[in-house]
């Protein structure tokens, strides 16, 4: 279940800003269906259902980095999204505190900006 849902609603994101203007509307609905009702709802049951810090029992895990990479991506789309799933903003929280994550996401770090029209522009050039 994790990485099946984390893949879809990853793959839905990360095509998202490349859709003609007319498919993004639906798109970004598609989108906040799929993690409102489907996919954080699950994974706010496996974070309640053991009481654990991380999905994966008390051990931080390449699960919980991916899960908080598509919250950071779905707050890029819609802020405040995540205020619905109290126990997935505390993992955020809790590994956007970690020393290394928490340096990645200063500005100046190598993590990417939001793409913008610029990016698209520039992937049409060379993929279209």
């Amino acid at each position: 279940m994790y990485t099946e849902g984390m893949a879809d609603l990853g793959e839905l994101v990360l095509h998202h800003p490349y859709l003609p203007l007319g498919e993004q509307q639906a798109s970004l609905a598609q989108i906040k269906d799929k993690a409102r009702n489907r996919y954080f709802p699950a994974f706010e049951k496996v974070l309640k259902s053991h009481g654990q810090d991380y999905l994966v029992g008390n051990r931080l895990s390449k699960a919980d980095i991916l899960l908080v990479e598509l919250i950071y991506y779905m707050e890029e789309l819609d802020p405040g999204f995540i205020t619905s799933f109290p126990l997935l903003q505390a993992l955020q929280t809790r590994i956007s505190s970690l020393p290394t994550v928490k340096k990645f996401l200063q500005p100046g770090s190598q993590r990417k900006p939001p793409v913008d029209e610029k990016c698209v522009k520039k992937a049409e050039e060379i993929f279209g």
